[in-house]
């Protein structure tokens, strides 16, 4: 088993460095590689990723900022691997984390794993953000009727073809609903396992906002309600 991880950057210039050390020295039960993806930065950020001498790590560049969605989806399509997580670089989530998620994907117990953040006050930097975050999950799980944590966690484990399968449209932070209701409209059910989390706040960097987490309610509604995708197997029973 090969695992893609995949790393949007935007203007991370003070943390990508030790982002990328700190996921590169976790010791991991398969082989790795990462694919980082510059969304347009006007910092630092480029010239760090082409200094960086790791044969693990590909490097790929926006020339304008395009949005999370968007950087994923140019990782997905340039990774080899046979399943991917995606990892913010923002330090926000511990990449030492990773192997926890793989273990029932690795032990046969799971196809796609969600890390479920824990929100205490050493870990959260907004009342509001926390509450947003639990709207729009509760929303997912009256929608899907099923019982998500944390729908917005950054760490989604998954298959790279399934993911690829997903078709994800949405340039931005909506991404993470997009892909959360199109597994759950297929009966994909994720796997949650803890994860550590530390958020951090708007002056060190932070750049979701509310307008995020309305555009996560619009996505889940409009993916509940639009027919699903035509299969082969469904072209076959319909002649």
């Amino acid at each position: 088993m090969k695992l893609s991880i995949l790393m949007p950057v935007y203007n991370e210039q003070e943390r990508l460095l030790k982002a990328l050390d700190t996921a590169l020295a976790v010791e991991y039960p398969c082989d790795i590689e990462m694919i980082v993806v510059d969304d347009g930065s006007r910092d630092r950020t480029g010239a760090i990723l082409a200094a960086y001498g790791d044969e693990r790590v590909t490097a790929l560049r926006h020339p304008r900022n395009r949005g999370k969605g968007a950087a994923i989806r140019t990782a997905a399509d340039k990774a080899t691997g046979d399943y991917l997580i995606i990892l913010d670089a923002d330090l926000e989530y511990d990449p030492a984390d990773i192997p926890t998620l793989l273990a029932p994907v690795l032990d046969g117990r799971a196809e796609v794993v969600f890390g479920n953040r824990t929100f205490g006050s050493h870990s959260a930097y907004s009342f509001w953000y926390v509450m947003g975050n639990k709207a729009i999950t509760t929303a997912a799980n009256v929608l899907y009727n099923c019982y998500l944590s944390d729908l917005e966690t950054c760490f989604k484990l998954m298959p790279l073809a399934l993911y690829r399968s997903l078709r994800i449209v949405s340039q931005g932070f909506g991404m993470e609903a997009e892909v959360t209701a199109k597994l759950l409209r297929r009966g994909i059910r994720p796997f949650e396992v803890p994860v550590s989390y530390r958020a951090r706040s708007r002056e060190e960097g932070k750049k979701i906002t509310w307008k995020d987490g309305v555009e996560a309610l619009w996505i889940l509604g409009r993916e509940r309600v639009v027919p699903p995708p035509v299969t082969a197997q469904r072209r076959r029973s319909a002649r």
